[in-house]
């Protein structure tokens, strides 16, 4: 059912019974895509769109949805509809599984749209598995997310090789919601040509892993031997060495803006909306200000600054001057 939706076949108009559609996971953007796809395929077949049909599956009574799903069309065409979010409707839930045969052989079709998760015990989710088409969208890592951000970025009418790919997932991870509006943003920047590494490293903001925070904390303890062994965890792991050195650099670069704003006595409140960082990022590194001079956080950012000049210009390797860093701090 799904393929027949994507490649708007003609036998999608003979269909003899509806088949329900399931799209949940986590990657609540692959799975809206898929949604969307899903929705301008049938457009394309049902020109008028008068039986298209959108629930808030959170809020919907099930007899509305009856009501709907057991009407006949006046154009004699085969409805979609799509429930969204119903999984934590449980009252729709038990009176649907009751009933769910006289839909399931009906000859419209039912979209099943999950935002939230869903536990696989859930009776609803195994009756939707089994009884017609379903797709879990898991979040993407390795080859799987460097073939999906290509594919984004051809999207926007330019490319970017395999190290620039690398690049943007050590800058912002898998969040693929994050990747579409950075990608878009620096397809604009790039004017139609290719994307380059340093164009991320100019535009766009890397999101620290929590671990960061603990070597941060380290740090500011004066705890050099732990923030060593932070550090060559996250080396052992198979972090880049300069992608670990941006992560510092990001984190003392905010922990800069809140000192100063701290010592002009700005109340919290104000520090989160003039640094417009994330609220998590401020809250810790909030914390992590009071381990610091304003004096000492300018010492060590003019240290990174170094460390990644000396990469920068081959006078060091990343993991020695990322070593030699917290050595002399």
């Amino acid at each position: 059912m799904l393929d027949e939706l994507e490649e708007v076949d003609t036998e999608f108009i003979e269909v003899p019974k509806i088949m329900t559609i399931f799209l949940y996971g986590p990657d609540t953007y692959r799975s809206r895509q898929k949604l969307n796809e899903i929705i301008e395929n049938y457009k394309k077949v049902r020109k008028s769109g008068l039986n298209l049909r959108f629930f808030d599956g959170e809020e919907l009574d099930f007899e509305d949805f009856r009501d709907e799903a057991q009407s006949s069309s006046m154009f004699a065409e085969k409805k979609l509809i799509i429930l969204k979010n119903i999984f934590s409707n449980q009252g729709f839930k038990e009176k649907f599984l009751k009933d769910c045969k006289k839909f399931v052989n009906s000859q419209d079709i039912i979209l099943f749209y999950e935002e939230s998760e869903v536990l696989e015990s859930d009776k609803l989710l195994k009756f939707l598995k089994k009884s017609g088409d379903s797709q879990e969208f898991k979040p993407l890592d390795g080859v799987s997310l460097k073939s999906w951000i290509k594919k984004e970025i051809e999207k926007c009418g330019t490319k970017a090789n395999p190290e620039t790919i690398s690049k943007l997932t050590e800058f912002v991870g898998n969040d693929t919601w994050r990747l579409s509006n950075e990608i878009q943003k620096l397809a604009s920047f790039r004017g139609g040509k290719d994307i380059q590494a340093k164009d991320i490293e100019l535009l766009v903001r890397p999101e620290i892993d929590n671990n960061i925070f603990k070597t941060i904390d380290a740090i500011a303890l004066k705890n050099k031997k732990k923030a060593l062994e932070l550090l060559h965890k996250h080396l052992r792991k198979g972090d880049n060495p300069q992608y670990l050195l941006s992560m510092i650099n990001f984190q003392f670069r905010n922990l800069l803006m809140i000192k100063e704003l701290i010592e002009k006595n700005q109340p919290y409140y104000s520090i989160l909306r003039k640094t417009q960082l994330n609220p998590f990022v401020v809250k810790k590194s909030y914390q992590q200000a009071q381990g610091f001079g304003l004096s000492e956080l300018k010492k060590i950012y003019r240290k990174i600054f170094q460390a990644d000049l000396n990469i920068k210009t081959g006078k060091m390797k990343a993991e020695t001057a990322l070593d030699l860093f917290i050595a002399e701090i």
